[in-house]
């Protein structure tokens, strides 16, 4: 796992630029709601405390990772920076897993790559239920928070470049 040993909570705080002037939309998975909603409030705190105005925060709510593709294409729209999009898929004993996860993956690159508005890609894919825990707030950290300190960067490159 790319995470072992590693905190993703953990990054220099001084070498973040001030986020104030930037507006957000974030777009979170119900699927897995344990998970994610950790990532969420993983990423929420961390563009707060960057200094993301509240009210530049857009969140939706879709109902599952697939549906995080059209989400964030919806929330392109919105005059937003930059979008996260926060998913949760865990392995299960079908194939469904690899497809969703493919599919996220090949979308969220798609709108990166045919639209001008960044999408972080936040979606955990975990072995195990216990995998996820420890990466949305547990012993590796919250990946939420990599997903909001990478949403400020590409929201600093898109206005500078």
């Amino acid at each position: 796992m790319a995470t072992k040993n590693q905190n993703l909570s953990a990054y220099d705080k001084a070498t973040i630029p001030n986020a104030k002037d930037f507006r957000f939309g974030i777009v979170v998975s119900e699927w897995n709601a344990n998970i994610t909603e950790n990532l969420f409030k993983g990423a929420i705190d961390t563009l707060l405390e960057h200094g993301v105005v509240d009210s530049n925060i857009i969140h939706w709510q879709v109902p599952g990772s697939f549906e995080l593709i059209y989400g964030g294409k919806k929330m392109q729209q919105q005059n937003v920076d930059a979008v996260i999009a926060i998913g949760s898929v865990i392995q299960g004993d079908t194939k469904h897993f690899d497809f969703v996860c493919e599919a996220v993956s090949q979308g969220i690159k798609d709108l990166n790559v045919l639209h001008e508005t960044p999408v972080i890609f936040c979606l955990l894919t975990d072995n195990t239920m216990q995998q996820a825990i420890d990466r949305s707030g547990g012993k590796h950290g919250n990946k939420g928070v990599e997903a909001a300190i990478a949403a400020i960067k590409m929201a600093v490159l898109r206005k500078n470049s």
